[in-house]
């Protein structure tokens, strides 16, 4: 037996341990030893290449990890596939923000120049988070580092929109779409953050009518005026064209019956505005329309907007609401609670404006992803997730997949300028990444993956869309498992973020308790719950218990001569039991109790009653009664049997708590494993799991 030192360090033993991992080369499935055969695989959530580690990368990280060490010890050719995501809006709104601080913009140095700027920032700090990853002890197959804008996966991108194109299912139109003005792009459904925040509802007279809005400057888009056909005040108007008095002068609109209208919102009547409302786009192609943009892809008012070309929206809501108090049409003003719409990346209000786009036709997708989860190909843990995937697939639209940024993917259709949703290429992840459109063997080994373990925020941005990609193209669900891991929220139950200054970077924890503490910390707040209140607490109980079992390591191995080879039973059933004593049965009839529940917690995904379970075998169990009980056979037995045999449960009971530990704390237990003389020893991270 080689000694511990005195007391655990991390800094000492993770960079070492690791190295030694990335050496023996087992996080790459073709190195393992032969009795790895049946293939297991998980591809990472792809981290944005603008990113850093944050708490929620670091939680689902460490569930990854746990289920990949776990089904790598049990004998499967494990497959962890790391890589990034270019991130196409995220990614160019940084290095906008850097070319700013030049006092340049995107525009100043062209699309070419802009580009590979672009491509340099991603050199200098695109794999930052891939790096913190290592940190974290996470065991990829970093030789199989994959990225969305590689040669390799941009042909199948462009493969699998010339797939939807020749189907007829990619088109192009007119709609109006959501539109961040900032960065001059649509954007989708999915993409926009609502933010509640206090507005003023305008009430202006249309003629006989009063309307009630939020957004008065679109009011110079008007083309019709909505009202229920249920609703007994408005009825006689519908079909009938009224008068109306407008800051632009006089005009005529029509009033149509529509059953969509909310007939307690307002007044009840309702202004269409077919180009600036996605609502009123639809409503207006049922009724024929016209569509009159007075917003422009800049933010300003167009043309259309006569007198008020040129202007701000903010401006022109100003300017217009004091001319319809000029001319008597404004009747009250109240105030009002409004969900405004914001651009998810740079935070930037969205305006809907009338724009020529590309879409894919959804019905025939939508319907293919919602048998695959009723069928049960796909199962959704909790379960209950399975509801906001429904619900989003039963109510879709058609989606926008046109982006008129300059970094990522162009659409593959000579002349056309505009690059397509960051999502569209995210979407073939689970098989793109495996080599897919070609057939390789990685693709025939490793797909379908068995589990995806992602945030509940991306459901329908990526998960839905994962799946009907991959029955689309392979005819196989991409994943079996779609767990949703919990969502780290700081102590108060807030968000957190690094620019409200709520966010906790999980590093920082790496630097001050090791990655096992941070792991196991993080782990066991993994409960039933789906938020989780983050507390630093259960990261220094994880320190504690690293010691704990460093010191109960230390004591089995001081006990045992050092001249010793031992070959330790692989259960303990094998172990004589009419020689052993009743501490000695208990002992093991507990271990072999925690064995059989972590394997079933781990399969049922249930981490933080793992973590829990094993916390307090080992603690209590072990260290409380069984090791001080043992001192008293070891020092003074009543036969050379009975100390040979405390000896020998001792270390039986502190090896199989060794490997029941790792998928949680992977470098102590190895660095632990590795002073231990054994026959026949391997590396704990490719030892046979406990039976």
């Amino acid at each position: 037996m080689e000694n511990l030192d005195k007391a655990y360090d991390p800094k000492k033993v993770e960079e070492k341990i690791y190295d030694f991992w990335l050496k023996s080369d087992f996080f790459n499935p073709d190195k393992l030893p032969e009795r790895h055969k049946k293939p297991y695989c998980i591809a990472v959530p792809p981290p944005n290449i603008t990113g850093s580690l944050h708490m929620g990368h670091a939680l689902n990280a460490t569930c990854q990890d746990i289920l990949i060490r776990w089904k790598r010890m049990q004998g499967f050719k494990t497959l962890w596939l790391p890589g990034t995501d270019h991130a196409g809006i995220a990614t160019q709104n940084v290095v906008e923000k850097e070319l700013k601080k030049e006092g340049l913009s995107r525009f100043d140095l062209g699309r070419e120049k802009f580009i590979e700027r672009i491509w340099q920032w991603r050199e200098k700090y695109g794999n930052i988070i891939l790096d913190q990853l290592k940190k974290l002890g996470c065991s990829l197959d970093w030789s199989r580092t994959r990225f969305t804008l590689d040669e390799e996966y941009a042909e199948a991108v462009k493969t699998a929109f010339l797939h939807y194109y020749k189907k007829g299912w990619i088109y192009k139109g007119e709609r109006t779409v959501n539109w961040c003005p900032r960065c001059r792009t649509s954007l989708s459904d999915l993409e926009v953050a609502y933010q509640e925040e206090p507005a003023e509802l305008y009430y202006i007279k249309y003629g006989p009518l009063t309307i009630a809005t939020v957004r008065p400057e679109t009011k110079l888009g008007d083309t019709a005026v909505a009202v229920n056909p249920k609703d007994s005040r408005y009825k006689k108007y519908i079909g009938e064209t009224i008068d109306i008095k407008t800051v632009l002068g006089p005009a005529k609109m029509k009033v149509i019956g529509e059953e969509s209208v909310d007939m307690n919102f307002g007044t009840g009547a309702m202004k269409i505005t077919p180009a600036h409302d996605i609502r009123d786009f639809e409503i207006g192609e049922k009724h024929g329309l016209e569509r009159k943009q007075v917003i422009g892809p800049d933010g300003r008012m167009t043309k259309l907007a006569g007198k008020y070309a040129g202007l701000t929206i903010s401006e022109a809501r100003k300017q217009v609401v004091e001319d319809m108090k000029e001319i008597g049409i404004l009747e009250k003003v109240e105030p009002y609670t409004h969900n405004i719409a914001r651009c998810y990346r740079c935070n930037a209000t969205i305006e809907p404006i009338l724009s020529e786009q590309w879409f894919l036709k959804m019905k025939e997708l939508a319907k293919m992803a919602i048998e695959t989860v009723k069928s049960g190909k796909v199962k959704f843990i909790p379960k209950k997730w399975e509801k906001i995937y429904f619900d989003w697939l039963k109510n879709i639209k058609d989606w926008c997949i046109s982006r008129q940024i300059w970094w990522g993917h162009k659409i593959p259709i000579e002349g056309v300028e505009d690059v397509l949703d960051t999502w569209f290429s995210s979407a073939l992840w689970p098989f793109a990444t495996l080599g897919w459109p070609q057939k390789t063997k990685d693709l025939a080994t490793f797909y379908p993956t068995d589990v995806l373990s992602t945030d509940r925020g991306i459901i329908n941005l990526w998960v839905t869309r994962m799946i009907f990609s991959g029955m689309e193209f392979l005819g196989k669900n991409p994943f079996r498992d779609v767990y949703i891991h919990a969502t780290v929220l700081t102590r108060e139950g807030k968000r957190m973020s690094k620019s409200l200054g709520t966010g906790i970077d999980p590093i920082v924890l790496i630097e001050k308790y090791g990655a096992d503490a941070t792991r196991f910390g993080i782990c066991w707040q993994i409960m039933t719950g789906q938020d989780i209140r983050f507390v630093e607490d259960n990261i220094i109980m994880g320190k504690k218990f690293c010691n704990k079992l460093w010191n109960a390591s230390r004591f089995v191995m001081f006990q045992i001569s050092s001249q010793k080879i031992f070959q330790i039973p692989a259960k303990s059933a094998e172990f004589q039991k009419q020689k052993l004593n009743k501490a000695d049965e208990t002992i093991l009839k507990s271990l072999d109790k925690i064995v059989n529940l972590t394997d079933k917690d781990l399969n049922n995904f249930h981490f933080g009653q793992a973590a829990r379970r094993i916390y307090h075998f080992f603690w209590h169990d072990f260290c409380d009664k069984y090791i001080e009980a043992s001192k008293l056979r070891i020092h003074n037995p009543k036969s050379k049997i009975e100390k040979e045999n405390t000896e020998k449960v001792l270390l039986y009971v502190l090896l199989t708590s060794l490997k029941i530990l790792h998928p949680f704390m992977p470098f102590i237990t190895e660095e632990i494993y590795q002073k231990i003389s054994l026959k026949d020893k391997k590396m704990l991270m490719i030892e046979n799991w406990p039976r």
